[in-house]
């Protein structure tokens, strides 16, 4: 069988990457070959991978779907890869597609492991297919209700996306808090209110933490009304997080509720997978004010320097894409 060169990124080692060649081989029956337009740096949990800040018990939960090799590594991670198929099966020749891929130029996969992006979404802004996804799953942890008041701790990518999800909602209240007053700009493009972490309204009926931070999971916790739901979308790898669950936690009955996107809710699984959920992430992204969730794009070959400045940046950085 002929085989192609290829270009990837690998972690070597906490805080190292560097790019490798690979060999890739000619698609098979049922496979697709496909050249890398962009892929998008998931600066939460890529941050958290890079740095080797893995906890060995989520080693295999935590593998991507086309993952080489180990935790902490070397290892080739990464699951936001949008391109063109350029060989394979003929339905699908010459289509942009979105697929769960590490950051790589040109690879061969199963066709069913690609999502033709929909009429009307550029391939730039589908590198937030993965982020969408979270989000969609998030908001259907947080049940959110008509009417509600709900206030979204942490104005990063996903928190950006829950709140613009539930302020479609009819006449719920949506306010995005964060701790940089930079983010109101954002909130503002999105549609949807923003205020200053001492600031946030209080007696919500939902609130959402994707802060990245216990100190939001903490401020979620006080701006809760009594009954209220709290969704915790942030994970913080081997970090601990201490919460105050004396006080009127428990009298104020509040309900603390894990989001995590590789599985989905259980009421929905008998009539949704990950591939239906995936086309609904792609269909909500053709609105063209998302775009301003991409914050900045480099050359893939300057990933290997890029990823430890993306690594420790602060929460200026929203997407980063890259561009092949």
């Amino acid at each position: 069988m002929r085989h192609a060169s290829a270009t990837a990124f690998w972690t070597l080692a906490p805080g190292q990457g560097a790019l490798r060649q690979e060999q890739v081989s000619m698609p098979g029956p049922g496979e697709v070959a496909v050249r890398a337009l962009f892929s998008g740096i998931s600066r939460g949990t890529e941050s958290l991978v890079f740095e080797g800040r893995v906890p060995e018990s989520e080693w295999q939960r935590m593998r991507a779907p086309f993952q080489q090799g180990d935790f902490p590594g070397p290892v080739k991670y990464g699951y936001v890869s949008v391109g063109v198929v350029e060989a394979g099966e003929p339905l699908l020749l010459g289509r942009e597609v979105f697929c769960l891929y590490p950051h790589q130029d040109r690879y061969v996969v199963p066709m069913d492991a690609v999502a033709p992006l929909p009429e009307g979404l550029p391939a730039a802004r589908a590198v937030l297919a993965a982020n969408m996804e979270t989000a969609i799953n998030g908001v259907w942890d947080a049940a959110p209700g008509v009417g509600d008041r709900i206030t979204v701790v942490g104005a990063g990518v996903i928190g950006a996306l829950v709140a613009w999800l539930c302020a479609a909602i009819p006449g719920t209240r949506v306010c995005l808090v964060d701790v940089s007053p930079r983010r109101a700009e954002l909130a503002d493009a999105l549609g949807v209110d923003f205020c200053l972490a001492d600031q946030a309204p209080a007696d919500n009926d939902l609130v959402v933490n994707a802060s990245g931070n216990p100190d939001g999971l903490r401020l979620g916790l006080t701006l809760a009304g009594d009954e209220a739901r709290v969704v915790e979308m942030s994970w913080y790898g081997d970090r601990e997080a201490s919460l105050p669950l004396g006080e009127a936690f428990h009298s104020r009955r509040l309900r603390l509720v894990a989001s995590q996107v590789g599985r989905l809710p259980v009421e929905r699984t008998p009539r949704w997978d990950h591939r239906r959920r995936l086309a609904l992430a792609l269909d909500l992204l053709r609105a063209p004010c998302l775009d301003v969730l991409i914050s900045g794009e480099s050359d893939f070959h300057e990933l290997p320097l890029l990823m430890p400045r993306l690594a420790a940046a602060s929460g200026e950085v929203l997407c980063h894409r890259i561009r092949y």
